[in-house]
């Protein structure tokens, strides 16, 4: 089962509801039983034209739905209009869904959230990591967004600074994470590049060709994280980094500087270096010294500390630690790195532990537990 596949076709099948007359919640719901009908079918007998199968699922499903709920039977006339049978149009419709769910009703996370569940495809639970908030609250949160957009057309405008967060989000999840939608984030900001003039959208999209022209050298063989100073910089994508570095010139030089180009241009910095320690980190705390400006974002706070750590020395960086939330994600796996780097192994190996409890998710657990059993290894050394 091609399940991927089913990942690509799902927001074309959700704009074909919305556009014969869906609500927006009604026909998230149409469309999340005809995948499990799919699932259930498929394996066995492969329509020959799968989005077709699932529209006209997905419809059949709706209009159950429809009939079976006394309190909508306003919308009987649905039934009367159903279209008729015949090849599923080739558009794509994916973006546009992106600016639907950023509606101006919604709030920037509301619209954020809605967007990574009903298209991005990722969990509740996912989405809950992004944002740092319970499940609960989250679950909450997509269910009140979905009502609200329930009754907009496809054809409203919607917010072009929320579409970017979704897609940045979106990337992260696929970069980071158990289901693999970074390329597809890449796609669709380039329809976003080709249609907007914006140095942000510009900007988001050198950042993600700057990170994955990495994206090879990120794991080894065996499935382990490797960090960015150990990555065999010999299997980086130039073409990309080539790419990546020439659009964000051209954003800089508009002199509209925000926070997606500043990040691509931290990741310029670490793609200019030919090793690890020929890094430009005095430039790269500057330009964290801007986003701190630009967003007061504790993450970027957190990223900057290590970036001090490198520059200024591992005691430079500590103290910029300690001005941040303990509790802050990953905040005890920079203390370790920092702590090993100022030569307190003891302190360290138990906060990479501490860490390893801590950690999103499997790679990044199994990562901080190699480091901690190194440097216990390094310590009972005679």
């Amino acid at each position: 089962m091609d399940e991927a596949l089913l990942r690509r076709l799902t927001p074309g099948v959700l704009a074909a509801l919305v556009r014969r007359g869906a609500d927006f919640a009604a026909a998230e719901d149409a469309v999340q039983d005809a995948l499990l009908e799919a699932l259930r079918v498929w394996p066995a007998d492969p329509p020959r034209d799968p989005k077709g199968w699932l529209i006209a699922v997905a419809w059949r499903r709706f209009l159950d739905a429809v009939r079976a709920d006394a309190a909508r039977r306003r919308r009987e006339d649905l039934i009367e209009e159903e279209p008729a049978p015949g090849p599923a149009p080739a558009a794509d419709d994916t973006l546009q869904l992106y600016f639907l769910c950023a509606h101006p009703a919604l709030s920037p996370s509301s619209a954020v959230a809605l967007t990574l569940r009903a298209v991005g495809g990722l969990t509740t639970r996912q989405i809950a990591q992004a944002y740092l908030v319970p499940e609960a609250t989250m679950a909450q949160r997509i269910s009140r967004a979905k009502r609200t957009v329930s009754w907009v057309r496809l054809d409203r405008p919607g917010d072009v600074a929320t579409v970017l967060r979704v897609l940045y989000l979106v990337f992260n999840e696929g970069y980071h994470g158990d289901v693999d939608l970074a390329a597809e984030a890449i796609r669709l900001t380039r329809q976003l590049a080709a249609a907007v003039d914006h140095p942000e959208v510009a900007g988001l999209l050198a950042l993600m060709l700057l990170h994955h022209a990495r994206r090879a050298a990120r794991t080894a063989p065996d499935g382990s994280l490797v960090p960015l100073a150990e990555q065999d910089r010999g299997r980086w994508d130039t073409a990309l980094i080539a790419e990546g570095v020439a659009i964000l010139q051209v954003a800089l030089a508009r002199d509209r500087l925000g926070e997606f180009q500043a990040q691509a241009a931290v990741a310029a910095l670490h793609a200019d270096a030919p090793t690890a320690g020929e890094t430009d980190w005095v430039q790269i705390v500057e330009w964290y010294d801007e986003l701190t400006r630009l967003t007061d974002n504790p993450v970027v706070r957190l990223n900057r500390a290590v970036a001090v750590g490198q520059a200024d020395g591992p005691r430079a960086g500590l103290a910029a630690l300690a001005e941040l939330d303990p509790a802050l994600p990953r905040h005890t796996a920079v203390a370790a790195y920092l702590h090993e780097r100022d030569g307190d192994l003891a302190t360290a190996a138990r906060l990479y532990a501490e860490a390893a409890h801590k950690a999103p998710n499997l790679a990044e657990r199994d990562h901080l537990t190699r480091q901690a059993a190194r440097l216990n290894t390094t310590r009972r050394r005679p």
